[in-house]
């Protein structure tokens, strides 16, 4: 592994708290790569991963900040973390849908998801495990005062 080389991928609801946590403790030191920033762009998965791969390839940490529900979504990023020599790093935020659905209804504008696409990622997130490629893993939680509660998780 290149010597602290990291690739983080969140991976939760929409309103879970991804990109506060992001925002907090990863934009300082990781470049921030999110379908959000460009939302009419055509092949937008292609092009998060060119900026994933540019960015491993520069030798700069990356963090991808999208819901990231399943293998499907983890695996290219796992793979190209692999390629670039990247430790891979998954931030499981554990689905509190009542709770989702209310920050996502106080959001303003292009910000909020129809809460059918909230629903619809429910229905395709799953735990990630080390089986998955992950080296390490972490459970984040929100705590009190917009912080974080961040634990190993195993297996």
């Amino acid at each position: 592994m290149a010597d602290g080389l990291e690739l983080a991928i969140l991976i939760g609801l929409q309103a879970s708290g991804k990109t506060a946590f992001c925002r907090r403790l990863l934009a300082d030191t990781h470049l921030v790569v999110s379908k959000d920033a460009f939302p009419n762009a055509r092949h937008r998965q292609r092009r998060q991963m060119r900026l994933v791969d540019e960015a491993l390839a520069a030798g700069r940490c990356v963090v991808v900040d999208n819901t990231n529900p399943s293998p499907q979504e983890w695996q290219p990023l796992i793979e190209a973390a692999r390629v670039h020599g990247a430790r891979t790093v998954g931030y499981w935020f554990r689905p509190d849908l009542p709770a989702a659905l209310d920050r996502n209804a106080a959001r303003e504008d292009r910000a909020r998801v129809p809460d059918v696409g909230v629903y619809d990622t429910l229905k395709r997130l799953r735990r990630p495990r080390q089986v998955d490629g992950f080296d390490l893993l972490y459970e984040v939680r929100i705590a009190g005062r917009g912080g974080f509660r961040i634990e190993p998780m195993e297996g």
